[in-house]
């Protein structure tokens, strides 16, 4: 039996996934109506973001369903789709997509405004996550959460260059942009402060654990065979509450950043001082 408190989080998980996926829908339908206001290249780069969000949007649905704790082997919903190969492949494809969303809004401010900082940062970004990813799958095949903490400290030091880079822009940039470059800062922060303080340590810690009971790795070889056999089904909350933090978040605000980047207001450069505007003291 599913335990009440598992049952209603994974309610949530899903109905806020059915929810997403209006919300895409939906600014599938509003880009279309805009495509007559923006310029062909503006356009463009939001049909881009489009493609690139469904590819997060739907992956986090497929994971909300079918929640799986890739370490530990263990899963909601006894199936195949629910194995650790099929939804950390389903993870991998989704985190590209999300992380090429936050390349190419960078790369479109930094060429409007010129910013030489942000324009490394987005060519930088997307083969740094791709390491993370690599880090990732070594600890999910051999089970040694140490690939995890360098994959997560990867991730939040992704997050601090985009802050950097944000934070160089900002003087660059349209006022009229700048609200929503906060938003993003603080999100940025947020989020690099969560990594660094919380998911980092958390799976440091159960690296440590692990090394001091001799926990025996898998090989590559090995892990490919048990991700794609083995799955233990869990209905206990003591066993998903340490995954339903970062679950939660990622699930839903870290999606909502990724359609909200479809309709990103199009870039400017800040309007040059008039003749007659005072110069500072």
């Amino acid at each position: 039996m599913m335990s009440a408190e598992v049952f209603l989080w994974w309610a949530l998980l899903c109905t806020v996934s059915g929810l997403n996926i209006a919300a895409w829908s939906l600014s599938f339908a509003v880009l279309a109506r805009r495509q007559p206001l923006l310029s062909p290249e503006a356009y463009a780069h939001r049909r881009l973001q489009l493609l690139l969000s469904a590819g997060y949007v739907f992956g986090c649905a497929f994971r909300s369903a079918l929640p799986v704790y890739d370490v530990g082997r263990m899963v909601m919903i006894d199936s195949w789709l629910s194995s650790v190969i099929v939804g950390r492949s389903v993870a991998t494809f989704a985190e590209l997509c999300f992380v090429a969303q936050w390349a190419l809004m960078l790369r479109e401010i930094s060429r409007a405004t010129g910013s030489g900082v942000g324009r490394v940062a987005s060519f930088v970004v997307v083969p740094l996550i791709a390491i993370a990813e690599a880090f990732s799958w070594y600890s999910v095949l051999t089970t040694s959460n140490l690939g995890h903490v360098l994959e997560e400290s990867i991730w939040g030091f992704s997050a601090a260059l985009m802050v950097v880079s944000l934070v160089a822009i900002w003087p660059r940039c349209d006022r009229t942009l700048r609200p929503l470059l906060a938003v993003w800062c603080a999100a940025g922060i947020a989020y690099v402060a969560f990594m660094f303080l919380i998911d980092v340590p958390m799976y440091w810690s159960r690296w440590l654990a692990d090394e001091a009971a001799g926990r025996a790795y898998l090989s590559l070889g090995q892990g490919v065979l048990d991700t794609s056999q083995r799955w233990e089904v869990s209905h206990r909350w003591e066993d998903w509450r340490g995954e339903v933090t970062w679950m939660s978040l990622y699930f839903s605000v870290a999606v909502w950043l990724s359609i909200a980047l479809v309709h990103a207001p199009v870039a400017s450069r800040a309007a040059a001082p008039g003749p007659h505007s005072r110069s500072p003291a």
